[in-house]
């Protein structure tokens, strides 16, 4: 059942906390008839088939199915998670008219007509058709059993067939009846025979990380038949699934690999803002008294994450990624004014003091700008990790790079020119 909200200026409410209301009154509704109701919102980000997904491998079907429901109730028992389920399907009883060949064949009844017979009966057929003149299309007859005759695997086995030679014969002579179950169905991941174990997490932390360790300690605490708690696997699945084992998927997958690929990316993006300042200053000490504030930036966007009580996300490393273009610029505006002011003449030490005193009005202006174009998006429900990156980090990075870019720098040069006056000496 979708359930579509109004929109969010004529509720007080946000999506997430209706959701997280409604949760307990219709899975209470749900418990005497032992089903299981899940509230699933739409995902913001790329789709999973849970937040929380435990692919459970083994040796067999069997052991499959016990350390998934192992797994399950662990699911279950820590704080926090919600919505469990597996993959697993409940017995469904199957009845099986088993045909009599050998007794068919001596009442002349052949097997073909006992078929024929039974989805008559089940799935309906169309006889013949009805034709008015004043209808647009024929109008079908059609023989099927009621609902409740369909119910009664006696009354199927009641009707009779012709036989060959025209008597009409009970199905129930030529057939017997065979109770089985259904078969379930099997899920396989990259030729691997898996069961699904998933579920959400509500509650005060809400990311599915935090519950995803608290389920691995109870797992780790479970005992298999060999006496081994079953393997955890995060990045790949098991190359051989010869003893019970699981991977984590789910969020955990897509969050592993956003940051994955974000971190490479920030590597080699430091690695070419190197590249690029060196080939400006000729140098290859210099950019690492540049590039020193980027490491100052994590001052302001954690402690500021943690006072807003935000999550670190994907777009929270976005900003991190941006803010290092960002602080190397101020770098470079202090660096390159000391550089042109010793190439005129002026010391090294009245030269640095007069790079902070003049530089400080355009950096300080730039990195106010910068926050408050963050500001607006500070309270969207995505992109509120960038504008908490953005405004802290700008806000803490700023205020140390124009103490320490101007001290570093000059401890720099000064050991150098020390080091020059020696060797005259």
């Amino acid at each position: 059942i979708q359930v579509n909200l109004v929109d969010k200026h004529h509720r007080d409410r946000q999506s997430h906390e209706i959701a997280l209301s409604v949760r307990e009154p219709l899975q209470k509704i749900a418990a005497p008839f032992r089903a299981n109701v899940k509230i699933v919102e739409v995902p913001p980000g790329p789709p999973v088939m849970a937040p929380l997904v435990a692919e459970v491998y083994g040796l067999d079907p069997a052991q499959q199915k016990d350390t998934a429901e192992q797994v399950a109730a662990v699911f279950r028992k820590t704080d926090g998670i919600v919505d469990v389920d597996t993959t697993l399907e409940a017995p469904q009883a199957k009845w099986q008219l088993v045909v009599d060949q050998g007794r068919a064949a001596r009442l002349g009844v052949d097997q073909a007509v006992v078929v024929e017979a039974i989805d008559m009966a089940i799935r309906g057929n169309d006889l013949s058709f009805l034709h008015d003149p004043a209808a647009k299309y024929p109008l079908p007859i059609r023989t099927e059993f009621s609902a409740g005759d369909k119910a009664d695997i006696e009354t199927l086995r009641a009707l009779r067939v012709r036989a060959r030679n025209g008597a009409l014969v009970p199905l129930a002579d030529v057939t017997r009846l065979v109770e089985t179950t259904r078969d379930q169905t099997l899920y396989h991941k990259d030729l691997l025979p898996v069961v699904y174990v998933t579920g959400d997490m509500a509650g005060d932390t809400d990311s599915p990380l935090y519950g995803m360790g608290g389920i691995w300690g109870g797992i780790s605490e479970l005992k298999m038949l060999d006496g081994k708690a079953p393997d955890q696997y995060l990045i790949s699945q098991p190359d051989v699934a010869n003893r019970p084992s699981l991977k984590w998927d789910g969020e955990w997958q897509i969050t592993y690999e956003t940051f994955r690929d974000m971190g490479a990316a920030y590597g080699v993006g430091l690695i070419l803002i190197y590249l690029l300042v060196v080939a400006q200053f000729r140098s290859y000490g210099v950019p690492l008294i540049i590039m020193a504030p980027i490491p100052l930036t994590m001052i302001g966007i954690m402690p500021g994450h943690a006072l807003l009580g935000a999550q670190f996300t994907a777009t929270s490393m976005i900003g991190m990624i941006a803010l290092a273009g960002i602080i190397v610029r101020n770098s470079i505006l202090l660096v390159d004014f000391v550089r042109q002011e010793t190439a005129a003449g002026l010391p090294l030490q009245e030269a640095v003091i007069q790079a902070a005193a003049v530089r400080t009005k355009p950096i300080v202006l730039t990195g106010l700008a910068a926050m408050a174009g963050a500001f607006f998006i500070l309270d969207d429900p995505i992109f509120s990790g960038l504008a908490v990156s953005l405004i802290f980090g700008i806000f803490v990075s700023t205020l140390l790079t124009l103490f320490v870019i101007p001290v570093v720098y000059y401890a720099y040069h000064y050991q150098a020119e020390e080091k020059a006056r020696r060797e005259e000496a």
